[in-house]
């Protein structure tokens, strides 16, 4: 390996607040008529005054906490300046040098190895009106709806702590789950209540030992990717582009640029600014916060049980698989509605491991069932097909030690290999088994 990919992120949430960030217009705005939530203050009219929203604040700072960052008792908004169509008063209400939390950390994970990522910073900001490209009469026109202009907007700056694709791509996912644990954002992509944008570079390694040089000179971002995927492709695709560039002799341009989803490819979009070019200055409207203790030692009272702190209790308390687990706690409903399916499962001596088996194989709509009536609907199941769990267990492991060809096969990518080996555990068992629970088992036994 000639280089070292060196790649942070910047990550846009949205904040679930009923009101904008600095004036009372509404922020469900999404699939609404364009320009049917705007007022003089998110138009930036002259004259109308911002005023902050206590409850964004209070949001922002709750998912600071979530983060292990320091939480700031004295700071302040900041006007961030520049001209661009979507940003109608030529300057956006951001944070600069005192953002309301900084100096934390995430730790998330990469196959089966734990990679802690510094969070450089958590500051809240006002978001823009989005643009669309369109052709009208022939003519290729920019059309331009307001609606989210002004919607609270939390960016989480990491340090470049990240080595590949899949790392950053992992973080992401956990500042998702985070967000949608603590309740202050959906954090949908689709909607673009959440966007990545990924700073990409090339550090060269050299020695015996493959050591890394100091960080490059240049970095290039990627803009507004509202996709794991996106993301994943488009900082794989960054690599590949720089590295041919360094093995030229040449240094790739630091500069922002797009992903073009269609061919796959990062498109130049302009020069990389730098903070000076932004030329911050404290914002005049609204005068500086200072918080005290007790204040943030409440708002900690508020955090919930996080993923991780729920992942660990529940493989302890439950006697759950990590790969049950983990799909048990990916959604904090979810997880909830597991935990209070076992309280009503204790009634009829039901196993949490029968429960989650039949949540995680059969995905009930937990909108549409109370728990106690899920625990009913699994005991009326009883057949002769619930077969016992250490003969499954002892099935499955005799099988994959007996069709080492298949395993192969399967890790190699054939998934028709495991179907083979869900006949074979069926015919050891006389077919008093569960499909479904068998490719189950088999799956993770072989992960």
């Amino acid at each position: 390996m000639k280089y070292q990919p060196v790649i942070g992120l910047e990550v846009h949430i949205e904040l679930a607040t009923k009101s904008k960030m600095f004036c009372a217009c509404s922020t469900d705005y999404f699939g609404r008529e364009p320009n049917t939530h705007t007022c003089p203050i998110c138009l930036g009219l002259p004259g109308a005054m911002p005023n902050p929203n206590l409850k964004a604040i209070e949001y922002a700072q709750l998912f600071g906490i979530a983060l292990n960052c320091q939480s700031q008792l004295n700071t302040k908004f900041d006007r961030k300046n520049y001209f661009y169509p979507d940003l109608v008063k030529g300057f956006q209400i951001s944070q600069y040098d005192l953002p309301f939390s900084q100096n934390g950390y995430l730790v998330t994970k990469v196959g089966r190895k734990d990679k802690k990522i510094r969070i450089r910073r958590a500051h809240l900001e006002e978001d823009t009106g989005k643009l669309t490209h369109a052709t009208v009469d022939g003519k290729r026109v920019t059309l331009i709806d307001f609606n989210r202009s002004g919607v609270p907007l939390l960016e989480i700056v990491t340090e470049p702590d990240m080595s590949s694709a899949q790392e950053a791509k992992s973080y992401a996912q956990k500042l998702q789950q985070i967000a949608r644990y603590l309740k202050i954002s959906d954090a949908d992509m689709e909607k673009g209540s959440m966007r990545i944008e990924p700073n990409v570079s090339l550090r060269r390694v050299s020695g015996v030992r493959g050591r890394a040089s100091s960080l490059p000179g240049y970095k290039v971002e990627l803009k507004n990717i509202n996709s794991f995927r996106f993301a994943e492709k488009a900082i794989v695709y960054e690599i590949k582009r720089q590295t041919e560039i360094l093995d030229r002799g040449e240094i790739p341009a630091q500069e922002t640029r797009g992903y073009n989803e269609v061919k796959g490819i990062t498109v130049s979009q302009r020069s990389k600014e730098e903070a000076h070019d932004y030329r911050y200055f404290p914002e005049p409207d609204i005068p500086p916060f200072a918080f005290d203790k007790s204040y943030i030692g409440r708002l900690k009272d508020k955090i919930p049980e996080l993923p991780d702190e729920k992942f660990t209790r529940f493989k302890k308390q439950f006697g759950l698989s990590d790969y049950d687990t983990e799909i048990l706690t990916r959604d904090r409903q979810l997880a909830d509605f597991f935990e209070e399916s076992t309280k009503a499962g204790r009634v009829e001596k039901m196993s949490p491991k029968q429960i989650a088996n039949y949540v995680i194989n059969k995905k009930p709509d937990i909108q549409e069932i109370l728990p106690a009536t899920l625990v009913k609907t699994i005991a009326g199941l009883t057949t002769p097909i619930q077969t016992d769990e250490a003969k499954l267990e002892a099935a499955v492991k005799e099988i994959v030690n007996e069709n080492t060809n298949a395993v192969k096969d399967y890790k190699d990518g054939k998934v028709s290999a495991l179907m083979f080996l869900v006949g074979q555990v069926m015919r050891q068992l006389e077919g008093k088994a569960d499909p479904n629970l068998v490719k189950l088992k088999l799956a993770e036994k072989l992960k």
